[in-house]
């Protein structure tokens, strides 16, 4: 995986958030993680410059952020169109989910990554 600049600060707060993960994160880990959805490798809490994603897809340069309900004011909506378009600049693409969707749909949101990735064509990226 291509290594973007992150300080050693950004690196110790990822590394606190994997093992503090909410119970949304917690969730669609259980899917994700070992290579569990179709073979596909991700990680959790990977520190991107000034910001750490909830998980990313190193193979198909996707992130997945799962949002709580704060996601929904203006103030964090225009943070994280700051941060999509960063890490869209850096050639990754971003979906993301609500917490209540992940909780009461998981399988449904492991179909929609997955159809994500299919549309996304073969994976040309390093894995």
């Amino acid at each position: 995986m291509n290594h973007h600049p992150a300080s050693g600060k950004q690196r110790s707060f990822a590394k606190h958030m994997r093992s503090n993960l909410t119970d949304a994160e917690l969730k669609l880990w259980n899917e994700l993680r070992a290579h569990r959805l179709m073979g596909i490798k991700f990680r959790r809490q990977v520190p991107f410059g000034n910001y750490i994603v909830d998980f990313a897809c190193p193979a198909h340069k996707l992130i997945i952020e799962i949002d709580g309900s704060g996601h929904g004011e203006s103030v964090q909506q225009s943070y994280d169109t700051e941060r999509t378009s960063y890490l869209e600049s850096i050639g990754w693409r971003l979906i993301r989910f609500w917490n209540a969707d992940v909780i009461s749909d998981v399988d449904g949101v492991c179909s929609h990554i997955l159809a994500v990735i299919d549309e996304m064509g073969p994976n040309t990226n390093e894995k």
